[in-house]
């Protein structure tokens, strides 16, 4: 039996050490970091490129464990027809459209595609993230078709938030898997 494998989709400024995600990875050897080569002056088409280049690396059809800008890039890599996912946990969203105005670095992310995902998909959104509002974290699960998970103040879901090995997002993945 294959396991099924996952890749993780870091956002800007890549995940530390002491991020959720990094400790996912170092504690379950089938997740695998889909690496970019400039984590600070993100390219849409680049990025989009490793991703794939890692999905067709996949013995099996990969879940997607995206965070913040992540999340817009699973959305993009839908948009321009790419299939072979199983699943999606799609964390703290950033909203890309509002974030261009004030980061240079994002504005080949915008707009925000929403259009529904064809395959499973949770989105978790926090009450009061700084980079998306929690209307603007429904409305890409409405879009999306995803579920959503809201969590009550729970900042970008990171580590600045006090996120460290985070067994709740941990069982949404294996829901997934």
């Amino acid at each position: 039996m294959v396991t099924t494998p996952v890749l993780v989709l870091p956002g800007y400024g890549d995940s530390g050490p002491g991020h959720w995600q990094s400790r996912w990875e170092a504690a379950d050897g089938n997740l695998r970091r889909v690496l970019q080569r400039d984590w600070l002056m993100p390219d849409r088409a680049e990025w989009l490129a490793m991703l794939e280049h890692e999905i067709a690396a996949c013995a099996a059809p990969p879940v997607l464990v995206a965070h913040s800008l992540g999340c817009a890039l699973v959305a993009h890599r839908v948009t321009a027809g790419g299939g072979g996912i199983k699943a999606a946990l799609l964390v703290a969203p950033a909203d890309v459209e509002v974030l261009a105005i004030t980061v240079e670095a994002v504005h080949s992310f915008a707009p925000m595609p929403l259009v529904r995902l064809p395959f499973p998909s949770v989105v978790v959104a926090s009450s009061d993230d700084p980079y998306v509002t929690p209307g603007r974290a429904a409305a890409f699960a409405r879009a999306w078709g995803s579920r959503l998970v809201t969590l009550t103040r729970a900042g970008h879901v990171n580590t600045d938030s006090g996120f460290g090995p985070w067994d709740e997002g941990r069982r949404l993945l294996e829901e997934l898997r």
